[in-house]
């Protein structure tokens, strides 16, 4: 059983590697539950741990010779996503305006109401359903942008895409994650939770 899924993994990252967007879609399906939970019980943050995640997978669309060179998928995934981990970690206990942040954010978690949380927690689901179902390319585009806090310059330069189909990217994405998440959220709870907030 090990071996079939090692086997489709292999299979994936091949795909992957010519860029097809289907194959990266099914292997962050198959694997960013499993991940999301690893990481977390490490760094203890839910945001932290969704930007890992990302990053981990973004290791995998943007390294093409990296892919190629993967012989077991689980034991890459993890190793990476524990480094990445552990870089944090040693980050956040360097910076002490950074370590209260977190310390703040793992606080919240566990202090919010119960209603508070429930919207929350479905708020977090509904995003993260909306993003995973733009195209890979402009998810990218959109992580660059509001997670990672990079220029439209600096996302074009990385991507040789040119600075207009970046903006576009990004107009694209906000319209169609404010519409996904008015059609699955109550709107009140929405509008709360997203005041003031440009995604």
């Amino acid at each position: 059983m090990a071996a079939d899924k090692n086997f489709n993994a292999q299979l994936l990252l091949r795909q992957i590697a010519d860029r097809n967007e289907q194959a990266f879609r099914q292997l962050f399906d198959q694997y960013r539950d499993r991940l999301f939970q690893y990481i977390f019980s490490i760094v203890k943050s839910k945001e932290v741990t969704e930007e890992l995640v990302m990053d981990v997978f973004l290791k995998l669309w943007l390294g093409k010779e990296v892919v190629n060179q993967i012989e077991n998928f689980d034991a890459f995934l993890f190793r990476v996503a524990y480094n990445k981990s552990i870089d944090f970690l040693r980050k956040a206990a360097r910076d002490g305006q950074f370590r209260d942040l977190l310390w703040n954010d793992t606080q919240l978690a566990g202090g919010a109401g119960a209603d508070q949380q429930v919207i929350t927690r479905e708020y977090e689901k509904a995003l993260r359903e909306a993003l995973l179902k733009l195209s890979p390319q402009r998810r990218l585009v959109y992580y660059l942008s509001r997670e990672k806090g990079f220029s439209h310059l600096d996302i074009a330069r990385q991507l040789q895409l040119s600075k207009h189909t970046i903006s576009n990217h990004i107009v694209e994405s906000q319209r169609f994650i404010r519409s996904y998440l008015i059609r699955q959220l109550d709107i009140v709870a929405l509008f709360l939770l997203i005041l003031g907030s440009a995604f």
